[in-house]
Formats: structure tokens, C-alpha cells, sequence
């Protein structure tokens, strides 16, 4: 069903994970980025981890850091019981660690603080991936491309336009795509000749494991706050390394429709968060959660199925166009183009529209909502309005986006 292979089996995976998501405020108030849910009932860190188990390789550790505690304890209820003998999801972070490592000074400084563990490992390959985008990607395709070319480190690249570019890795490449330059986050981004978009860097690497332990050794020398951007790339590209890109847009998973090959979503702000749940809703979404056989995985939780109740004229409980969980309870209420999280109770006489509701949310009776996001265990008190009067949602202490999306966090009580 998956793509396995000796490949997974000679890879070991740290994932980054530590990301503040500043821009996701008041979601990351108090969870890190990667534990943001995403499609009501996964986090954003399960499709990278999906990606990696689907893909066979079943040796991750998953570097976390700012407000870990309940992305550690996800990891620990789900990800932690699906492995067997010699195979392990495990959450490293210096908040909880038992030595005293020092908190992340960049993506590199944080696979060096914990290069023991590749170190004593037998793997042939380290898969470096970030935790907080969506996509779904067959990694054994990237490392199969590493191994060709025998090379040093292979990037994952996006083409992007021009005016996005600025936010990445911007690199040139030859004829056999080796990379020959790398500018990160350039104010003037290079682009593909004859063309108006850019090679981006997605932030995910594959390493030869000694080039990646030698590189890391040398580059902390010159830099405390070592990134593999900043400094391990320009660093290679000076020494003459190895280096590849591997365009993403080639990686192919099965089950995969022509709408959803090259789909990746940074998800980094409010609006782009809403926008790329939004489209999990529409009749044929670019991203398909229904592919079985390359699923996205994550803790499904011993709950009961999802319900409407009541059927009378002015009182009838209603999910039309929407992505409902388990758990919920639709109670004399209409919810339209909206993601009810698990455990969510929407009572009567209510209104939901286009929204996103967190888990265990609950919808007090005739509450009008629409273009909201509300956050995990929030109650919604009876004759509420939301969406509809900006200076009434910023009176009562909620962040609105210039587009109209309304976060309320879960201090609201």
C-alpha cells in the first residue's frame, strides 16, 4: 500500500519542529506552530510525519522547542504506539530534556545539539524536514534522486513566483540540477531563465550522513547560531560539495490526482491558515484527504460518531457543504462550509457559516458566526454574534484580519 524500500530503512528523520508561528497569532499563543489543527481533527506536524511513515521510514525524532508540551503529548498518544521493534516517533526538546541543551539558535544549531543520535545510528542517509507545512510527499523518490547523483545533500525545491520568492532559499542549478548558487531570502531573487517564477528551497534536506556530521562540526566553529540556509549551503557550495535539487513538482504518491501534484501550503499566516482549510470543503479540493492509500495519519481518539438532531420547520439540525468530526452534535442548528473539530456541540436555532471550529468547541442557541476561527474548548455564550460587526469583534478582544477572518482565542470563556 505504501512505498517502502531498504531506503527508509537506511534513513533516520529529524524533523523541525520548533517554530513560534508568530504570524499564526493568537493560534500560537499557546501551542507551537506544528500543533495547530488543521482539517478539524489533524495537527499541521501529521503530514510530514504521515509522509515519513508512508514512506517507510520509521526512525524520527522530532525536534520540538516553544511551548512543546502539547505537541510532545500528541507525538507520545499517537505517533509513539505505531512503531515496532527498533522503530520510534520520539519528541526531543531542551524543555524537556533530561541534559541541559540550550534553546534552537537555527535549524542547524538544533540538528547539531542532538547529532549524537546520528552519530550512533547505522543510517546511510538523514532526512531533515520541517513540521509545519502541508503537503504529502513520497521521500523514498527524494532519496532514490540523492543516491543517483551521488550526491552530498539534495534540496527540495518549489518553483515560485518572483514576489514570493523573497520569504525562501533561492538557488540556480545546472543542466543535471546541481545547485551552483544559493541566496537565502534574496531582495532580487534569481529566476529560472526564460521564465518569471524562482527555485525555492522548501527547507527539507536529505544528507549523506558523514557530510552532514563533518559539515555541522566544521560550520559551528564560524557560527553560533548555525542555519543550514544562512550558512551549511554556502558552506558546501564553497568546499566544492555535492549539491542537488529535487524538484517536487516530479514526486509522485499513490492515489494521486492531477489537481494535487506540487500541492504545498505554508499555512504561516491567519488568512493563508483559513484559505488552505477552506478548500478541504470544496466538491473536488486540491488536496485530498480521501486518498487511502497514502493516508494521513494522526490520533483518532475513542469517540462516537458525528450527529445531527431535531427535524422540525424553524428547528432542524443541519451540516450542508461542511467537514464534521466525531463527536459532534449538530442540535437544531445549521452549520454551511465549515470544519467542525472533534466534539464540537452547535445548540439550537444557531448559525454557522464558512468558520472553523477547533475541538470541544460549543455553539450556545441563537448564535449567528460566519468567516471565524475559534479555537480549542471555547463556549460561545447564547445571542452571540460573530463575524458580522468588526468593531464589535475587536471590542470584544478578537483578532481580525484585514480580510475579515475572526480568531477567538480560547481565553474567551
Amino acid at each position: 500500500m505504501f512505498s517502502m524500500g531498504n531506503v527508509g530503512k537506511n534513513t533516520i528523520a529529524m524533523v523541525l519542529a520548533g517554530g513560534k508561528g508568530e504570524r499564526l497569532s493568537p493560534l500560537t499563543l499557546r501551542r507551537a506552530k506544528p500543533s495547530v489543527a488543521f482539517g478539524g481533527k489533524y495537527k499541521i506536524i501529521d503530514f510530514v510525519l504521515s509522509n515519513l511513515f508512508n514512506s517507510g521510514i520509521k526512525k524520527v525524532y522530532i525536534l520540538t522547542q516553544y511551548r512543546a508540551y502539547s505537541l510532545n503529548k500528541h507525538i507520545r498518544e499517537s505517533w509513539g504506539k505505531w512503531t515496532g521493534l527498533g522503530e520510534f516517533y520520539v519528541a526531543i526538546s531542551p524543555e524537556t530534556s533530561s541534559e541541559s541543551e540550550e534553546w534552537f539558535k537555527g535549524t542547524a544549531d538544533a540538528i547539531l545539539q542532538y547529532l549524537r543520535f546520528v552519530e550512533s545510528s547505522d543510517a546511510d542517509y538523514v532526512a531533515i524536514f520541517g513540521g509545519d507545512h502541508i503537503y504529502k510527499m513520497d521521500i523514498t523518490q527524494m532519496i532514490n534522486a540523492h543516491r543517483m547523483n551521488r550526491a552530498d545533500i539534495t534540496i527540495a525545491a518549489l518553483e515560485v513566483p518572483v514576489e514570493e520568492a523573497r520569504r525562501f532559499g533561492v538557488f540556480s542549478v545546472d543542466d543535471d540540477a546541481r545547485v551552483i548558487a544559493f541566496t537565502e531570502k534574496p531582495d532580487v531573487p534569481e529566476t529560472i531563465p526564460g521564465r518569471e517564477t524562482c527555485l525555492a528551497s522548501m527547507g527539507n534536506y536529505i544528507f549523506s550522513t558523514k557530510k552532514l556530521i563533518d559539515v555541522l562540526l566544521e560550520g559551528k566553529k564560524y557560527h553560533e547560531d548555525l542555519d543550514f540556509g544562512k550558512h551549511v549551503i554556502p558552506m558546501m557550495l564553497e568546499s566544492g560539495d555535492r549539491i542537488f535539487a529535487y524538484n517536487f513538482n516530479d514526486n509522485l504518491i499513490p492515489g494521486m490526482r492531477a489537481e494535487e501534484r506540487g500541492y504545498w501550503k505554508d499555512v504561516g499566516t491567519i488568512d493563508s491558515y483559513y484559505e488552505a482549510n477552506m478548500d478541504l470543503i470544496n466538491v473536488s479540493p486540491q488536496l485530498n484527504l480521501y486518498n487511502y492509500k497514502w493516508p494521513i495519519l494522526t490520533n483518532q481518539g475513542n469517540l462516537p460518531p458525528a450527529k445531527t438532531v431535531f427535524d422540525d420547520i424553524d428547528r432542524r439540525g443541519a451540516n450542508i457543504d461542511s467537514y464534521v468530526c466525531a463527536g459532534c452534535i449538530t442540535s437544531g442548528s445549521t452549520v454551511r462550509r465549515s470544519i467542525l473539530g472533534p466534539l464540537c456541540k452547535i445548540n439550537s436555532y444557531s448559525l454557522v457559516e464558512d468558520s472553523i471550529l477547533f475541538e470541544n468547541v460549543t455553539i450556545g442557541r441563537h448564535v449567528r458566526i460566519k468567516r471565524a476561527i475559534i479555537d480549542k474548548g471555547v463556549v460561545i455564550t447564547d445571542g452571540s454574534t460573530i463575524g458580522y460587526d468588526t468593531d464589535s469583534d475587536l471590542q470584544n478582544g478578537y483578532t481580525v484580519t484585514e480580510s475579515g477572518i475572526v480568531v477567538v482565542p480560547r481565553k474567551y470563556k
